[in-house]
């Protein structure tokens, strides 16, 4: 595969406009307000987060080998794994414990996002 990040990055979205599209016609009269809110909150992470990981694919073409950015893009990925899906499992199947894992993807996020500003500063001429 060429650019793997860009793939993920694509499905991400891919993925996160057909559960928003699910969650807009679907589930605004099956969820509660609340629940539909933590649902809202995966897609909209889920979306900016596959922007973010389409993004560190047009970077690593002009570096490839940098390993901030391939452990940035696994982190994003997983992140969106972690974050998005827990909350959309919360949301749909009511299992409270997933809470417990949203903060792990947070985590991955924003580790992916400062490995993203290190490459940035470091690479900066």
């Amino acid at each position: 595969m060429k650019s793997v990040f860009l793939f993920l990055g694509a499905i991400s979205a891919f993925i996160g406009v057909g559960m928003g599209a699910f969650g807009a016609h679907g589930l605004k009269t099956v969820l509660s307000p609340h629940m539909l809110e933590v649902y809202k909150t995966g897609v909209a992470y889920q979306l900016w987060h596959a922007l973010g990981l389409c993004g560190i694919a047009m970077v690593r073409q002009q570096s490839p080998a940098s390993g901030l950015l391939k452990w940035s893009g696994w982190l994003m990925f997983a992140g969106i794994m972690l974050f998005s899906g827990s909350l959309y499992l919360l949301a749909l199947l009511g299992l409270t414990w997933l809470g417990v894992i949203t903060p792990f993807g947070g985590m991955a996020l924003l580790i992916a996002w400062l490995l993203l500003a290190i490459f940035a500063a470091t690479k900066a001429s």
